[in-house]
């Protein structure tokens, strides 16, 4: 085990980040791709054309002014991954993803023969996503390819640079995951902090950060429901 470079827990063997952070990244990529619908229809005029007096077609009332920020977000444009370039925090969503599947697939070893049937391994040349150059198809590609990911140094500055994405879009949208209370408490510090948020795979205890996957919290809360009393088994269930 090694430390995470993201936190502080511990990661796997081989790998950057530990399965909590990991977990956090696969369900932004998860997300995102909704979240971009959402602000797509901040930039559909809300209004239809309406009759006016004389039979004519108009609108009742100007059109709400759409929001820069939201136009930023869904527009083309560029972004350096690099640390200290030009990340002002205002790129938009598929530029960010796209720079980083580049980063990515740069430093991804690929096998290939030449004319003469030499094997040659290096890195990709381009990031080719199945599903299109769009923020789905992006994300797609890099939820294929993170187990990849976190074994690189700059998993970090990635978990960074797609966390305030997905806070920024979030900042717009006003919508969040749910985050569920669990009933048993946590094992590792005894808090009743345990929450399950949606997209997520794993339970995060959010007194110390324990993580727990499903299975192990099922088998946790079992063992706990029947320490208990009966008259408190009741009200736990």
């Amino acid at each position: 085990m090694t430390a995470c470079a993201i936190c502080p827990r511990t990661a796997p063997d081989g790998t950057r980040a530990c399965e909590a952070c990991a977990d956090e990244l696969r369900a932004w990529l998860a997300e995102l791709p909704g979240q971009a619908r959402l602000l797509e229809q901040f930039v559909t005029p809300s209004a239809g054309p309406a009759r006016g007096r004389l039979g004519g077609t108009g609108r009742a009332h100007a059109p709400a002014p759409v929001d820069f920020r939201v136009l930023v977000l869904l527009a083309p444009g560029r972004y350096d991954p690099a640390p200290g370039t030009d990340d002002d925090g205002t790129a938009p969503i598929a530029a960010v993803l796209a720079a980083w599947a580049g980063h990515i697939a740069y430093r991804y070893p690929a096998a290939a023969r030449d004319p003469y049937g030499v094997a040659h391994t290096q890195p990709c040349d381009e990031a080719w996503p199945a599903a299109g150059r769009t923020i789905t198809g992006w994300c797609a590609w890099l939820t294929a390819y993170l187990p990849y990911t976190l074994t690189l140094d700059a998993v970090a500055d990635y978990h960074r640079a797609v966390g305030d994405l997905v806070h920024r879009v979030r900042s717009l949208t006003h919508t969040t995951p749910r985050r569920r209370p669990m009933a048993a408490p946590c094992p590792s510090c005894e808090a009743f902090a345990l929450v399950r948020t949606d997209g997520h795979w794993n339970i995060v205890c959010r007194a110390c950060g324990h993580t727990l996957a499903p299975d192990a919290y099922d088998q946790h809360a079992a063992r706990f429901l029947a320490s208990l009393p009966a008259t408190d088994r009741t009200r736990a269930s």
